[in-house]
């Protein structure tokens, strides 16, 4: 009898732990907290700069950032490139999903190439713009663009890196058939300007400004100012039809807002960042940063340019350029309106 009373009481007492405690009820159990928001952009790059500053600034597990870009908003390999898009920082936890983000950092070039296979994709911010130059070796009887003519450049291809290029051809009179196009990662192609195996290279910093400090005295560096890069936050149309997640990315939008103002004024934190995520060196970090320009606006000649560098897209890949009208959805301002009504 002891042992069938012992039972019966150890019964009940798991029943008041597990099922009918007074007071609770599986409603009242809090729901789990939401997955962070993941936000890519390649890591290698100083516009990315606000994007970890914002993400930093919106707390613990909120937002996680990862190494990629546009393709990573369907998780989408992008063989032009020449690499996968899934990677993360050294050191730092990969997203949950593994390799969907929410958000991305990229360059418009980039929209405009992923827009042909995922028309969904939306600009919603432009975060950075990007003050490219060409840094090009004397010895290699280079003075002025105009030089560029016969010419070995290094370009990574099919970035805005190529179109800043191809503006800077054209102001010069020339083509891309005028010159020899080596195509090479900003890196690689910082390096071959360095060691004279190109004569010139048209990339991004902080790769143009190593160039040149290594290059000193037979380095020439020229910009003029025929484009600039314009680096966007980017997002699904889903993404932003969803009210939970939109209201997520508006608040993720006003912190950006703050980066950008911190970019401008007080960097030091930002660049900090950056060099601990790139592993590139602070000295050349902070010597990149004044070619750069922090807006977190959408610029009014947004879809001009993306009108412009379709058409060189279009001839590069053998087909007939969208029309403006089939481009203007791809920017919305929505969500930089709702950013900034608290503000």
């Amino acid at each position: 009898m002891m042992g069938i009373r012992a039972a019966a009481l150890t019964g009940i007492a798991a029943l008041g732990l597990f099922g009918c405690a007074p007071g609770t009820s599986p409603a009242d159990t809090p729901p789990p907290p939401p997955s962070p928001l993941a936000v890519f952009g390649h890591s290698s790059v100083l516009e990315f700069g606000p994007l970890l500053w914002a993400a930093k600034q919106a707390g613990p597990g909120a937002v996680v950032t990862a190494s990629g870009g546009v393709p990573n908003l369907w998780n989408a390999p992008d063989p032009q490139l020449g690499g996968s898009v899934r990677g993360h920082a050294a050191g730092s936890p990969p997203p949950a999903n593994n390799g969907l983000a929410d958000l991305a950092g990229n360059a418009e070039t980039q929209v405009l190439r992923m827009s042909l296979r995922y028309p969904d994709v939306r600009i919603i911010l432009t975060v950075t713009e990007g003050l490219y130059r060409v840094i090009a070796r004397r010895s290699s009887g280079i003075a002025s663009f105009e030089d560029l003519k016969g010419k070995r450049i290094a370009v990574f291809a099919n970035t805005s890196a190529a179109f800043y290029l191809h503006k800077i051809l054209q102001k010069a009179g020339l083509t891309e058939a005028d010159v020899t196009i080596v195509p090479l990662t900003a890196s690689a192609g910082a390096n071959a300007v360095i060691a004279g195996e190109v004569d010139a290279l048209a990339t991004w910093e902080p790769e143009s400004e190593r160039a040149a400090i290594a290059l000193g005295d037979n380095g020439v560096s020229f910009h003029p100012p025929v484009y600039r890069e314009i680096y966007n936050l980017n997002a699904r149309a889903s993404t932003l039809a969803d009210p939970v997640k939109r209201k997520r990315v508006v608040a993720f939008v006003r912190e950006l807002i703050s980066g950008c103002r911190a970019a401008r004024e007080t960097p030091g934190e930002m660049q900090a960042m950056l060099a601990e995520r790139s592993g590139h060196d602070l000295d050349l970090i902070r010597a990149s940063w004044v070619h750069h320009r922090f807006p977190c606006s959408l610029p009014g000649d947004l879809l001009d340019v993306m009108v412009e560098e379709e058409k060189w897209l279009a001839a590069a890949q053998g087909r007939t350029p969208r029309e403006r009208s089939a481009l203007a959805p791809l920017i919305d301002d929505s969500i930089l309106k709702e950013a900034m009504q608290d503000r």
